[in-house]
């Protein structure tokens, strides 16, 4: 059993790496840019292809089980509200599972690297295999939401997920703050309200967007609501940097 496990362990990562090894290479702002990149790349091919239903997208996505008394479903179409309180509930399920996640060894695996992944490989830390496990776990993660999407429209095409819409979750992640789950999630909740409020400004929206990051990141660099991790990092990198301007 345990030769199993190790055996479906590497065959996972494996994988993955597939998939990872061309981007996990890179740092920083230019991991993000090759990622939006390969995400338009495959709604590309998906658009193009036969077996993702070309441009008309996978229909028919069936839904939670389920039927009331009079044999209704419980998740239909119009049933918004049980909708609402089934992805609340799932969640706090994945927050829980998450904050336990940060808390474990893994977690101090990734917060090592993403503060030095240099001095955190000296110390023995596998800085590409935690950061495959980051970046499948996102993508699980960012898959299962897609699977409920797809579940509560019915059907998901191409043209649901352009490029717009990734730039539109890191800019989420940028506003609220990095590393911090209720900053991302106000970010979240003042990028999704604003817009359907300002309905009328649409034409306006990528140059809101452009100009909101601006200020955030020349005044907030660190997000609304960031990470007390985040804030000493911020505070460190400052003093430093003071420390080298007197210097010179």
């Amino acid at each position: 059993m345990l030769l199993c496990g190790r055996a479906a362990h590497s065959d996972f990562l494996y994988r993955n790496a597939t998939l990872g090894w061309p981007t996990l290479r890179l740092r920083g702002d230019y991991l993000a840019i090759v990622t939006l990149g390969f995400g338009e790349i495959i709604r590309i091919v998906a658009r193009n292809s036969t077996f993702t239903g070309g441009p008309t997208g996978v229909i028919e996505v069936p839904k939670p089980p389920g039927t009331m008394p009079d044999g209704t479903p419980i998740f239909g179409v119009l049933e918004v509200y049980r909708w609402y309180y089934l992805v609340l509930v799932v969640l706090f399920i994945v927050v829980f599972a998450v904050r336990r996640l940060e808390n474990s060894r893994v977690g101090r695996a990734w917060v090592a690297i993403r503060e030095d992944e240099d001095a955190a490989a000296v110390m023995g830390v596998p800085a590409f295999k935690f950061k495959l496990w980051a970046f499948a776990m996102g993508a699980a993660l960012g898959g299962f939401s897609g699977l409920m999407f797809a579940s509560r429209q019915g059907g998901v095409d191409p043209n649901s997920f352009l490029l717009n819409l990734s730039i539109l979750f890191v800019a989420m992640v940028v506003i609220g703050g990095s590393g911090n789950m209720l900053g991302v999630t106000v970010g979240a909740i003042l990028l999704t309200y604003l817009p359907e409020r300002f309905r009328g400004f649409e034409e306006w929206r990528p140059f809101a967007f452009a100009v909101a990051l601006i200020v955030v990141m020349i005044l907030r660099p660190q997000g609304l609501i960031p990470s007390r991790r985040r804030v000493r990092e911020l505070a460190d990198r400052k003093k430093e940097a003071e420390e080298v301007a007197v210097s010179a």
